[in-house]
This record gives C-alpha cells, structure tokens and sequence, in this order.
C-alpha cells in the first residue's frame, strides 16, 4: 500500500474562484487568531513570576493550559454559531487549519525552527479536503464540499477502485489545481540489475557527463530570465502597494517565476528518457545537494536543480524498470578509472584527468563517471551475490543475471 499523487487543472467558474478566494481569507483568519492565542500563552510564561514585562502583559489565568489543536477546535464549533463568515465555509476545513498550526509547532520542537509568523492578505495559497466520500469524481468534475461540482481537466486517467483520500486545492499564478492523494494497493517488484550499465557525472559546466562519453551542457535557467525578472520587479516597486497596477506586475513576476519552474522540470524529464532507453542500469554519486547550495557556488547549483534532477531519474528509472542506485561520491574526480590510483589533486580549472601511475589520460568529468559506474558495478554485484545466497537457502531459483555479465558489458 503506497499512496499515488495526482496534480490536475481545474477550469472554475467566477462565482466558484469568489468561493475559493473567500474561504482561503477565512483560513487565514482562523490561522493567525489560533496562532495569537498560543503566542499569548508563551509570552505570559516569559518573565519571572516576580517582575513584570516592560512593554505589555498579558491578562490570562496562570494555571490555563497550553492552547492545543483539540480544544482550538472546541472554541471554534461555538464561536462559528456566531459568526456568519465562517458559516460559509466547510467546517471540517477549519478545523483542518488548526491542525496545520499543530504539525508546524511539532516541526519546530522537534527540527529547531523559528517561531512561526501571522499570515498576510494573499499567503494561504492552499487548503486541504479531507472528506470526499466516493462518488467525488463523475466525469470531467469533481465534487467539493460547499463549492459543488467543478469542471476539470483530465491530463491522465484515474486508476478505477482508486478511493481519493485526500484533495488539496492550489491557487497559482497561471490558475487553480488540485492534487489528489489515493492510496493504491499494488505490490511493487523490486528492479533486478540488467542491461546495459552507464555512471552520470553531474556538473555546473557539463551538467551531465555519462561514462560513454556524453556531454551536455548545462541549461541556465534562472539566469536567463534574471534580466527580465529585474525589470519586472523594478516595475512592481514603483507602483503603489495594493492598487490594481501593483497586483498586475506581480502577477507577472509570479508567472515568470512559475515558467522557469516548470522548464526546471520538464528539461530533465526529455534528457532521461533519452539515456534511460539504451540503459539498464543507471549510476549516480550521491551528492550532498545542502552543502552546495550553501557553498560559493551555491546560486548557480539551486539554478541546476541537482536534487530535482535526482528525484526526477529515480521516478523515471522506477517507470521504466531500470535498476537506479547512489554510489559514494568521494574524491570520484581524483581517481584513474583505468588502475583506480589516486592521482595528484586537482584544480577546479584542470579539465583533463592525467594518471602519473599508468599515464591514462582522459576527460576529467568523463574520468568521475568511469569510477561511479566502477564502484555501482562492484555494489551491485555484491548485491547478486546476496541475493542467490539467500535464495539458494531459501530453495528459491536464483536469477540467471551475473555480475560478471555487467563487467564486460561495461568495457
């Protein structure tokens, strides 16, 4: 059991957008007053019980516990009786915002983040529903709570006896979706090494050099558009905050960034599919993908996207049946491929790997990527071998794959 996402456009009337818009302000509401309550309840506890704070104090009995999701949703059924706002919008919804404020004050304790600020006008750009029961897909629409049926467009099928567990509606810039999540009970085979081998060696210049000697260049996607993306934002500061001019040129400042965002995407998405069809196996060194967005370079490495590229080969190795795997990435680049002795260290500019043991000289990205397939070839053989020791214990037939195969196939 694993749970399948799927992300669709909806194509809503006006009056459903009014509806999607008056409920997001109505979670806004509801977040910043449940989020006032608990900042109270600290800033009560902050000073000693014989001194007083020099700029406020806080009129709240001592012994009141500390604000939680349950008995936030308690005062929220009464004070919702009163409120007509809030009568417009799903209940269940509500409560779900509470919840939200919950999940990020345990991500605080427990991961060490910062105390969490009010939201403005315009921040909640989402809301989840929880409760769609089974007839909430007929068609081409989906029915929500509250808003009713709403057209959509179906970029992929539905899987039949898929029961959606959950549905979250997102405002973009370029329109309004819905991620959907269901739960899906398939039993998933593990990938059995076979096929051809190729190592990926992932750089700023050469984004991508394959152990075959590929090369492709590294597409600058933010750098690009940072010329028009000043002038856009140039545009937005000189306009009066809140009138109809300033929402318009940051509308198109989001839509810009919203376009290299998906091109970030999509450009992977053609190039593995392209080395993916002539491999069995792929190889990649893992990368510590944090410490380089924090080094000197770290600007030009969020730009690549190494960690989206990651995720992106291992979904798509994981569609096509392609054995997929992480290797060590340490000194890859100040090693000889051909004796696997450690070479003089190099430069960032040297481009070319020069083995002073047995005078192999070759591309030095292309160098990286022979010793990550080398030592994916040497993982993966250990890995076979585990596998028909336990399957000869077991009784179970081994698999007729060797990982001496994948050695001469490599050369």
């Amino acid at each position: 059991m694993f749970n399948l996402r799927l992300e669709f456009k909806l194509k809503p009337t006006a009056t459903q957008i009014a509806v999607f818009e008056d409920s997001l302000e109505q979670y806004r509401k509801v977040y910043n007053s449940a989020l006032k309550e608990c900042k109270d309840w600290y800033n009560l506890r902050k000073c000693q019980i014989n001194s007083c704070s020099k700029s406020s104090e806080y009129i709240i009995s001592a012994d009141g516990p500390l604000p939680t999701y349950s008995s936030q949703c308690k005062a929220l059924i009464t004070y919702r009786k009163t409120n007509p706002a809030l009568l417009r919008v799903n209940a269940t919804l509500l409560q779900q915002t509470g919840l939200r404020l919950e999940k990020s004050f345990v991500s605080m304790w427990e991961q060490s983040q910062g105390f969490h600020q009010f939201k403005k006008k315009g921040a909640l750009r989402s809301f989840n529903e929880p409760q769609l029961g089974t007839t909430f897909h007929q068609g081409n629409r989906f029915k929500l709570p509250v808003i009713g049926r709403i057209k959509f467009w179906q970029s992929r099928p539905i899987p039949q006896g898929a029961i959606v567990k959950q549905a979250r509606v997102v405002r973009r810039s370029t329109g309004w979706y819905i991620m959907l999540t269901l739960p899906w009970d398939v039993s998933i085979l593990d990938t059995i090494p076979h096929g051809n081998p190729v190592a990926i060696d992932l750089k700023l210049t050469n984004f991508v050099a394959t152990s075959k000697g590929l090369f492709i260049k590294r597409t600058r996607f933010f750098a690009d558009a940072e010329r028009k993306l000043k002038l856009l934002q140039q545009r937005v500061t000189r306009q009066i905050i809140g009138l109809n001019n300033w929402k318009r040129a940051a509308e198109k400042v989001a839509l810009l960034h919203e376009y290299v965002a998906n091109c970030r995407k999509d450009w992977p998405r053609k190039l593995l599919d392209q080395i993916c069809d002539d491999a069995g196996i792929v190889f990649v060194e893992g990368l510590n993908v944090v410490g380089l967005s924090r080094a000197m370079l770290g600007k030009h490495c969020l730009d690549a996207g190494f960690g989206q590229f990651f995720n992106i080969l291992g979904h798509t190795c994981f569609k096509r049946g392609v054995f997929f795997q992480k290797v060590d990435a340490k000194k890859t680049s100040q090693i000889c491929p051909n004796c696997l002795n450690e070479t003089v260290k190099k430069e960032l500019s040297e481009r070319v790997n020069s083995c002073h043991h047995c005078a192999h000289t070759t591309d030095k990205d292309v160098a990286a990527a022979q010793v990550v397939l080398k030592r994916g070839l040497a993982a993966v053989g250990h890995r076979v071998k585990m596998h028909r020791t336990a399957s000869k214990f077991m009784g179970i037939p081994a698999k007729q794959e060797s990982p001496r195969l994948f050695a001469r196939e490599c050369h």
